[in-house]
Order: structure tokens, then sequence, then C-alpha cells
């Protein structure tokens, strides 16, 4: 989670969550095109349709005409039902999909502040499931990245307890996904600010039980480690990560994944 780029500490912002991302254990399925809602002449779709054709293009996120797809066709559902919490999350997510990737500063602040008004639905309708917050969360995250350093540290703080919340209502949420991002956060945030980057290693590895292939985890435990100065424990995680069978459904997080180990490998091991 990539739920992977999230803020971290005022003077750098720097998490990409990836959420998840990044890695991940999402469901999905494959990306065939089809027809947006009919408009409001004509029929009705039905939420639960709606839904069906929003996961179509989430799975097919690597292309993100396909998440802005999504996302028209989550507005249409959450028109007809404000408070549906499967509608919400899984309009964070693809807001929050859209904001990590897109190139365009003024889509991303937009696709951020959806999806945190989004994720805040979320965890309004459902407080006791985790997608609303882990959501919340990373475009939070993203968004502070967006508006600059000094959203920062209270960012990082309102992340920090959204992950803490996945953690305690479902451990393993998302292949460790949760314990991927608080990883990430203690390892770039400045001690001074936070930071711990011991304890990012031991969550790291917690989390690392309930995601043996979440690629990303491994690549942020691996940075983790580099952090604390354990090369070859860093070198053993990026090797796995270039020999792992990637998840078909995650592709683009693994891809993701294995192009930054390339890159640490050829420049921390030279």
């Amino acid at each position: 989670m990539n739920i992977d780029r999230l803020p971290l500490a005022p003077r750098r912002i720097v998490l990409a969550l990836a959420l998840a991302a990044f890695c991940f254990t999402l469901s999905g399925c494959g990306g065939s095109a089809h027809e947006l809602p009919e408009s409001a002449a004509g029929p009705r779709v039905p939420v639960a349709e709606l839904i069906r054709q929003a996961d179509e293009a989430y799975a097919g996120r690597a292309d993100l005409n396909r998440v802005r797809e999504g996302l028209k066709i989550l507005r249409s559902a959450r028109a007809q039902e404000p408070g549906n919490y499967e509608v919400a999350w899984r309009m964070a997510r693809l807001a929050y999909t859209l904001g990590d990737k897109s190139k365009d500063d003024e889509e991303r602040a937009k696709a951020f502040a959806e999806g945190v008004a989004a994720g805040k639905s979320a965890v309004t309708a459902e407080p006791q499931k985790p997608e609303g917050h882990f959501w919340l969360g990373a475009n939070t995250g993203g968004e502070a990245q967006v508006l600059g350093p000094l959203s920062g540290l209270a960012s990082a703080k309102e992340l920090r307890q959204r992950m803490e919340t996945v953690l305690r209502l479902d451990e393993d949420f998302q292949g460790g996904s949760a314990h991927m991002v608080l990883g990430r956060l203690d390892t770039e945030l400045p001690s001074m600010l936070g930071g711990d980057v011991k304890r990012a290693i031991a969550t790291l590895e917690q989390g690392k039980r309930y995601g043996e292939q979440n690629s990303l985890l491994r690549l942020r435990l691996a940075e983790a480690y580099l952090a604390d100065r354990r090369r070859e424990d860093a070198r053993r995680e990026l090797n796995f990560i270039l020999q792992m069978k990637p998840h078909p459904d995650f592709l683009p997080e693994h891809e993701e994944a294995t192009t930054k180990a390339r890159e640490l490998l050829a420049t921390r091991f030279k």
C-alpha cells in the first residue's frame, strides 16, 4: 500500500502505501471493458452492479483511465446510496490509487481530497471494519504530500492511529498492509519526530507472517534493514522479491517492488 506513498515528517513527506498497494491482498478480477452507468434519464443501474464494475476498473488499475472510470461509476453509486459502506471504501481506494499514480498535481490533490471524504464516510458507516480506516489513512497521507511539509506531522499521527486501528480490528488485513505502512512510517520519520527503525523492523517482520508473498512489504523491510545497516538481511529480502511468483491480482504492485529492488541492489550492493 502502492497504499504505499504516505507522508512522514514535515521535512520530507515520503509515504506511498502501498497502501499499496500495494502488495495488498485486495480482491479483484480481470479488467474487461464495460459501459458506464446509464444517465439519469434511463433506468438506474443497481448499486451492486456498479460495485462490480468498479471492482473491474480497480483490477485494471495499471491504466489510470480505468481508475478514473471506476471513480465515475462509484460516484453514481454514492448518489443512490450516500451511506453505503462498500461504495465508500472502494471510492477511497480508487481515489488513493489515482492520487498516488497521477502526474498532474491538481488531479492528485482532488483525488486525495475525494478519498479522505469517502474514507471518513466509510468509517462513520462502519467504524468496526478495517477498510475505511486503512484507506482514510492512505488518503490522509497522500493529501499531506500534496499540501506540503506543514501538514506532515499531524498527518503522520493520524496515519499511525488509523493503521493501529486496522491492526486492532484485523491484524492480517490485506496481507500485512497495515504493518507495511507503519513500518515505512517508522523507517522514514526522523527519531526526533517519533520514528524508530528498530520498531519498524519488528513491525515489518511481524507483518511478514501475514504477507509472506507481499512484495511491497518485503521491500519496506529491506529498506528498514538498510537503514539499520543490516546489509545481508536486506539483500536476502531484495533477492526474494526478484525470485518470488507474484499474485496475479497484484501485478502492478509487484512490478513496482521489483523495479525498486533491482535499483537498490545495483546502487547499494556494488
